[in-house]
């Protein structure tokens, strides 16, 4: 594989390969529902000589990375531009009504945190804007400057997991100072949450937790990756596995919950004696607790340090719906 002119070093990358190819059943057609630059989907097509891989982002700019990473496997590669939520409408693009593997690497990708133009940290000043994709309407700004005091608050208590009186000191500081001027850069917007909440004592730098609050709303994350889970279940075939790489709390309890239900071997109210349901497990739990990364990985890419892989088998029995 030659190297492009972008490098970018894909989060949990081994571990990731050998519990996505680790199911009973052979790998033939895998989907990586957030492609990026195309890291874990090259390390699956080197590994796999033979497989096909769908590789599906929001991101023009990804999509191109990725096109020029995986340009070694030839025909072997489809890219769809689109949300990982309609994973089995591209499938069905391709004449696929079933998968093997299936992984979902959730988040933001190093070239959309470090390119200032894209809005997505407050380390660097530029546009206020942090759409993955680029066509959509919806921008931090938008939000910033239009929703009322009561949705930011929302947002930023729901999405930022901020204390309520911090989402709500925010958000009423974000409303007075746009009536003077609306906020067009992210160093602006930055600047306020450094000055609304410098007082608290926490951990990380103040504009974090309000930074992830907009991206989340912005780009419909959590909605998305409870549909691309809900989509993903069908498509498995018996064996197949499902990977998920989560980077917030909020999005791994997610996966945590649905891989729980999907394992649950009876659905009937707590008392009844016998089971009277006829649930069957969808899914067998391959990751007792997450995996993360280990002290080598840290040091060589210190962007791991908040990853969480899980990772779900596909029975051979269903359940009556998912």
């Amino acid at each position: 594989m030659t190297e492009t002119a972008y490098s970018h070093v894909p989060v949990l990358p081994h571990q990731t390969v050998d519990l996505l190819l680790g199911g009973s059943a052979p790998v033939r057609r895998i989907i990586d529902g957030t492609v990026g630059c195309g890291g874990h989907s090259a390390l699956l097509l080197e590994r796999l000589p033979e497989a096909e891989l769908l590789g599906i982002d929001r991101d023009d700019e990804a999509l191109a990375r990725a096109g020029e990473r995986l340009a070694f496997a030839g025909s072997r590669v489809h890219l769809r531009k689109g949300c990982f939520s309609e994973l089995i409408e591209f499938a069905a693009g391709l004449g696929w009504d079933s998968v093997d593997a299936i992984l979902l690497d959730i988040g933001v990708s190093s070239p959309q945190i470090d390119d200032p133009k894209r809005g997505f940290s407050f380390r660097h000043d530029g546009p206020l804007d942090m759409r993955m994709d680029r066509s959509s309407e919806r921008s931090a700004s938008r939000i910033v400057n239009r929703y009322d005091a009561a949705s930011l608050q929302r947002i930023f208590r729901e999405y930022g997991e901020m204390e309520n009186r911090d989402a709500r000191k925010l958000a009423e500081a974000v409303v007075a100072a746009r009536e003077k001027q609306a906020f067009s850069t992210t160093g602006e917007l930055a600047e306020l949450c450094e000055q609304v909440l410098r007082t608290r004592n926490r951990s990380l730098p103040a504009p974090t937790l309000c930074f992830q609050a907009l991206r989340i709303e912005v780009n419909g994350e959590l909605e998305e990756l409870k549909q691309a889970l809900r989509s993903a279940v069908p498509l498995l075939n018996p064996g197949g596995r499902l990977c998920v790489i989560s980077f917030h709390s909020l999005e791994d309890r997610i996966v945590k919950n649905f891989f729980r239900e999907m394992a649950e071997t009876c659905k009937c109210p707590p008392g009844i004696p016998v089971c009277v349901c006829g649930w069957k497990p969808v899914l067998k739990i391959v990751t007792k607790h997450p995996v993360t990364a280990d002290a080598e990985e840290l040091g060589n890419n210190p962007r791991a340090a908040c990853a969480k892989l899980r990772a779900a088998e596909k029975l051979t029995t269903e359940g009556r719906e998912v």
